[in-house]
């Protein structure tokens, strides 16, 4: 039977090796292969180790090693804690990646959007009562009526923030929606995606048929670069997550989605933040007083930055010859 002096001798380099490993500034996630397993191996080790020592050592090293065994517990099983920066580098970095990753998908579903919208426009400026069979006729002339005014004379700030609180719940639930049902092979996401793309358009021509048009259009103008592309990137998400469970390359359909999951997470987390970003800004620069000029030219600026994020933020820099 060994003695505590014996089992310190042989076991302790043991256990400071798998401290340095839990206690480096990096998370053990972020290591290499070999290292993860080998702290898995000295963590099944040290489970053992502590059994033996419960029976034959000193309290004060059966709490260290209870306690180092927890770390350790919690460094490869626990999950990642939320940091501010791993946030930021997500949006920065992973989220744009993950876009120009799945191109094909979201080009896909922009078509899948953006037709749509362009023949609901066209119907309703040149199809009489094409809207109405779409859409209540009550709705649409309320959309009219709203725009019919314009907004010279801006809107009250406890107005504004009640419609910022709607539009996140509105654009989110349109946006969820052409994701989520994704994971019925995609059907879901193409429904939505075209059905949201028809409403729009719709709505779209039928005011501007009203003779409202260019009050609809100084409207949307500022939140649509945020609002319209974040719900295409996630009717992207809704097509990858579909494609994973139809081409799954040989593995089971749970785990193509886990494989594709990291990107997938990564278009929704983007998308959701576009989407805040445009309900605050339709909440409360969209229906500001401010001339149709700058609201325009706002828009125009914004249309710049949402394309030059997407295209080049997280690219890696070429070294230099």
């Amino acid at each position: 039977m060994r003695s505590q002096d014996e089992i310190l001798a042989a076991r302790s380099a043991d256990w400071r090796e798998l401290e340095n490993l839990v206690s480096r500034a990096e998370a053990l996630h972020h290591l290499d292969g070999a290292s993860i397993s080998r702290a898995a191996a000295l963590y099944r080790a040290l489970s053992g180790d502590l059994v033996l020592c419960r029976a034959r050592c000193t309290p004060d090293l059966v709490a260290y090693l209870d306690n180092l065994a927890g770390r350790a517990h919690s460094a490869l099983y626990g999950a990642e804690p939320f940091r501010v920066p791993a946030f930021g580098a997500l949006l920065a970095r992973d989220f744009p990646r993950a876009l120009r990753k799945n191109a094909s998908f979201f080009a896909l579903s922009s078509a899948l959007f953006l037709v749509p919208c362009a023949i609901g426009i066209v119907l309703a400026l040149f199809v009489p009562d094409a809207a109405s069979q779409v859409l209540p006729r009550s709705m649409l002339d309320g959309m009219a009526d709203m725009y019919s005014k314009g907004f010279d004379a801006g809107r009250g700030e406890g107005a504004d923030s009640a419609m910022a609180g709607f539009y996140v719940n509105n654009n989110v639930g349109i946006a969820f929606r052409c994701f989520a049902t994704g994971i019925f092979f995609g059907l879901g996401s193409v429904f939505f995606l075209v059905y949201n793309g028809l409403n729009i358009g719709m709505v779209t021509g039928w005011v501007t048929a009203a003779g409202f048009g260019r009050n609809i259009g100084t409207f949307m103008c500022g939140h649509g670069p945020f609002e319209l592309t974040a719900i295409v990137i996630a009717g992207a998400a809704g097509l990858r997550m579909g494609h994973s469970l139809v081409v799954t390359r040989g593995r089971t359909r749970l785990g193509s989605l886990r494989e594709s999951a990291p990107d997938i997470v990564r278009l929704v987390v983007g998308a959701a933040v576009m989407l805040l970003i445009a309900a605050a800004i339709e909440g409360f620069w969209s229906p500001s007083a401010a001339p149709a000029p700058v609201k325009w030219a706002t828009s125009a600026l914004l249309t710049v930055l949402v394309a030059a994020y997407l295209l080049f933020a997280g690219r890696e820099r070429r070294a230099s010859t």
